[in-house]
């Protein structure tokens, strides 16, 4: 539900997003957070949430305000995810800014961690603080969609990016598909890649493209760790992607010998066999996922990965480059089993699109995951 007591609380809320936006490479696996102070219509101080061990939100824009020599008892505060009221590598936020005593704050979404959950707005409510939420609601669960996302679903949000003709072709027969999209579809990809947690592909791009799976030609503070699903554990020990990045490797065979190997070049193998011999079980592979801490999957894999991910249930997000341009008889992006009947098809619902110099992208998300996802951070307003 979304209450919003004063006119102005949209504008500021958006400040505090666009902070939240300057950290989206930095603060994985914590969420990204943006904070603003402000009172008579002037800002007091700001802040970001800083990678892992460092200040959050809150606390950089308590001591900006602090070093601004500006006191901020009786003044509105907008953060675009619920303070947090747990002690992990850093104290509780909420308790600073119950000492700080603000008269308003002004909360986009709810944190679905356990440990926080509403009980930092409680918090602020019993000491008579008056908490306004929902403000930006959708705004703030984008930037921090693969966060709710684990801790909600106990799996990350997932996206899949395809390069694609008109009509739905990703590559020539004979392998050729660089490049179908031009430069500023492919730089947009890159951002893409720099926000998530790991670049994932599958052992036909590996054999064909020898990818780095790397972000390139943007500036990014740390690189997406890099995975491949390789049933079969044949991925060449001398594969680019081998960089001394972290590497992780999904298979279905077991080889102490190859993965001691592979370890010395910094990956790590991940057994999880499916039902089907040479499988990896992708579900359990999504959970894993999780468990790790990984809160945003990005996709680029050729058509048969694509098609076992979306047939699994895994995908979450399409994320679809459009050049104009027709190949005719070439292969397509996404291979999945005939159907007999339309309502047993996939269906998505656009909610982007945007033009890239010559190219258009279009992203498209499963409704239910998402709905789910807005249903957990929603919080009551304030009574």
């Amino acid at each position: 539900m979304t209450t919003v007591s004063h006119p102005d609380d949209i504008f500021w809320m958006r400040r505090a997003l666009a902070l939240a936006e300057s950290v989206l490479f930095t603060t994985a696996p914590n969420p990204r957070v943006g904070c603003v102070i402000v009172r008579d219509g002037r800002v007091l101080g700001e802040g970001a949430t800083q990678p892992p061990g460092g200040p959050h939100a809150e606390i950089r824009a308590l001591r900006d305000a602090q070093a601004r020599h500006e006191p901020v008892e009786g003044a509105t505060m907008y953060v675009t995810l619920e303070p947090c009221s747990h002690f992990g590598r850093t104290p509780p936020c909420v308790d600073a800014v119950l000492a700080a005593k603000p008269a308003r704050v002004v909360v986009a979404i709810g944190d679905p961690n356990p440990l926080v959950n509403g009980q930092g707005l409680a918090r602020l409510r019993d000491a008579g603080i008056q908490v306004v939420t929902g403000v930006c609601a959708e705004e703030a669960l984008a930037i921090n969609v693969g966060f709710i996302s684990r801790m909600s679903r106990s799996l990350p949000w997932v996206w899949m990016k395809m390069a694609a003709s008109l009509d739905g072709r990703s590559a020539l027969h004979n392998g050729m598909s660089q490049w179908i999209t031009g430069a500023e579809a492919r730089a947009d990809g890159h951002h893409w890649r720099a926000r998530s947690c790991v670049v994932l592909t599958g052992m036909g791009t590996v054999l064909k493209d020898d990818p780095q799976l790397n972000v390139r030609g943007l500036e990014t503070p740390r690189q997406p760790r890099k995975a491949v699903v390789d049933g079969r554990f044949e991925i060449p020990e001398g594969a680019r992607l081998f960089d001394g990045a972290e590497v992780i490797v999904f298979t279905a065979r077991e080889d102490a010998a190859k993965a001691a190997r592979l370890a010395d070049k910094n990956a790590r193998v991940v057994v999880l066999p499916g039902q089907a011999p040479d499988r990896v079980d992708l579900p359990a592979m999504m959970r894993w996922f999780a468990q790790e801490q990984f809160n945003e999957v990005h996709v680029e894999a050729g058509a048969g990965l694509s098609g076992a991910l979306v047939a699994a249930g895994c995908v979450d997000e399409l994320l679809l480059y459009l050049a104009p341009v027709l190949l005719g008889d070439a292969a397509g992006m996404v291979r999945l089993p005939m159907l007999e009947h339309l309502d047993a098809a996939q269906r998505y619902e656009f909610i982007d699109a945007a033009r890239l110099g010559a190219d258009m992208r279009l992203r498209a998300r499963v409704p239910g995951a998402w709905r789910q996802l807005a249903q957990r951070v929603a919080l009551p307003a304030d009574a």
